[in-house]
């Protein structure tokens, strides 16, 4: 009698949704931006990412926020959202990280400062940084992998109120913005749930939203430690009663602070941001 080794066959359950995620593909670009006309031009680096095909895709441009520090700031090395980046190329988006003048590899002088506590004037940087972002969003859009007529911009923490401050110098095909977590002035270790000076943020909000072309949609964990509990629905009345459009919603609470719920518990806004982008007739 012959012995054949007994082989096993070992089934292993794959969701549906994993099988079918398309590949991404991760690249590169600068553009030059002048910050002002005494300035020499600066290299803004870029990072892409994209699905992996030879089509065009909506952009989907992400914003990074700012340290407590200048030094903070040019600790960053490379802005990069590598989960948030793959789940939205995923669904069809070619991501812009760009790294801001000021901050990381780019360095250069910190042109969103917005000036001590007590004292804050957060309109000019918004507007500089806007500015910039507007000039990453033209490069962007003559890539044979972009559609230019189909543009969102999602910020974290500062970046969710340059967002914002795009909708007032709206960039071509900029359909929405989100705004996650975003202020200015927040430090959860020196002063926890109280902003430096929250009512010049409310001011130039009003600003903003009496300018705005686009909707936006505000999002807040429900234990910001940088902002507090009233501060941000304050901040989206602002934003309304200038005439901004758009709306607010409050996420849970994450861990010891929920500043941190765009990077740390993604699915904590990928419904609300769905719904948002599903209103605009976008993937």
């Amino acid at each position: 009698m012959v012995l054949f080794p007994l082989r096993v066959l070992l089934l292993v359950w794959v969701p549906a949704a994993v099988l079918a995620a398309p590949s991404v593909v991760e690249e590169s670009f600068s553009t030059k931006f002048v910050p002002d006309r005494s300035s020499t031009p600066i290299s803004l680096p870029v990072l892409v990412v994209r699905p992996d095909d030879e089509g065009r895709h909506p952009l989907a441009l992400l914003l990074h926020g700012r340290g407590v520090s200048e030094a903070d700031n040019l600790r960053l090395g490379r802005a990069d959202f590598p989960a948030n980046a793959r789940y939205l190329a995923q669904r069809g988006y070619a991501v812009l990280i760009p790294t801001r003048i000021g901050y990381g590899i780019t360095g250069g002088a910190d042109l969103e400062y917005t000036g001590p506590c007590h004292h804050k004037s957060p309109l000019p940087a918004l507007r500089h940084a806007a500015r910039e972002m507007k000039q990453v969003l033209s490069a962007a859009q003559s890539r044979p992998w972009a559609d230019a007529g189909r543009t969102i911009a999602i910020g974290d923490s500062f970046g969710g109120l340059i967002a914002l401050a795009l909708t007032a110098d709206r960039p071509t095909g900029l359909k929405g913005v989100v705004n996650v977590s975003g202020g200015d002035g927040g430090d959860s270790l020196q002063h926890v749930d109280a902003p430096c000076d929250p009512t010049a943020l409310e001011t130039a909000l009003g600003i903003l939203g009496k300018e705005s072309r686009v909707p936006a949609l505000f999002l807040y964990s429900a234990n910001d430690r940088f902002w507090g509990p009233t501060w941000p629905e304050r901040w989206f009345a602002a934003w309304q009663a200038g005439g901004g459009g758009g709306a607010f919603e409050r996420l849970a609470a994450d861990k010891n602070n929920g500043h941190f719920i765009f990077n740390r518990n993604a699915e904590a806004w990928h419904g609300p941001v769905e719904r948002f982008l599903k209103r605009l007739d976008l993937p």
